[in-house]
């Protein structure tokens, strides 16, 4: 029984002093409720945005970093608003991924966060990309990416994060 105690004690041990660690990486389930909440938040603020098709409050969201990358924002943003129609009748979190690093005083949090839509016309999917911390580079503090797709659309214009991490509102390339 001693033993076992033991033993308990210094798992738990190293379990604290490993995921307490100064310096590192975290990604997962810490604070995911209030990453959940601040997504949702962001969600709605940007559906907010598009319905009213207010271009200055969409483009406040985004960092200077991602406007500074982003190509042809405002044409994206022109066809953002062309593209989702109708009043929304539901919103559901498909997804949420976080990337959490703090390496003695740098920080850096992303968020990348996937919804689904549906208005009284459409079904859309929703990819979001967001740096809520960065103490190394406030520039890149904002939304980086946000992609906007029908539904429909999935298999040809929705895929991993790590492809969709582009600057800006997406576009499809006219062909």
């Amino acid at each position: 029984m001693n033993k076992k105690i033991i033993f308990l004690v210094l798992l738990l041990n190293i379990f604290l002093l490993t995921s307490c660690s100064p310096g590192g990486s975290r990604t997962g389930m810490l604070n995911k409720e209030s990453d959940d909440k601040k997504a949702d938040a962001r969600l709605e603020q940007v559906i907010v945005a598009i319905q009213n098709q207010d271009k200055n409050a969409l483009t406040a969201m985004f960092s200077k970093q991602a406007l500074a990358e982003a190509k042809d924002f405002d044409g994206s943003m022109n066809y953002l608003f062309e593209l989702f129609q109708g009043k929304v009748q539901s919103k559901k979190n498909d997804g949420l991924i976080v990337d959490e690093s703090d390496n003695y005083g740098h920080s850096k949090k992303e968020v990348k966060s996937f919804y689904i839509v549906e208005t009284d016309k459409q079904k859309y999917l929703f990819f979001l990309l967001e740096y809520t911390t960065n103490t190394d580079q406030s520039d890149n503090v904002g939304l980086y990416s946000l992609r906007v797709i029908k539904a429909e659309d999935e298999n040809t214009q929705y895929s991993s994060w790590q492809k969709m991490k582009i600057a800006g509102i997406y576009k499809p390339k006219q062909e």
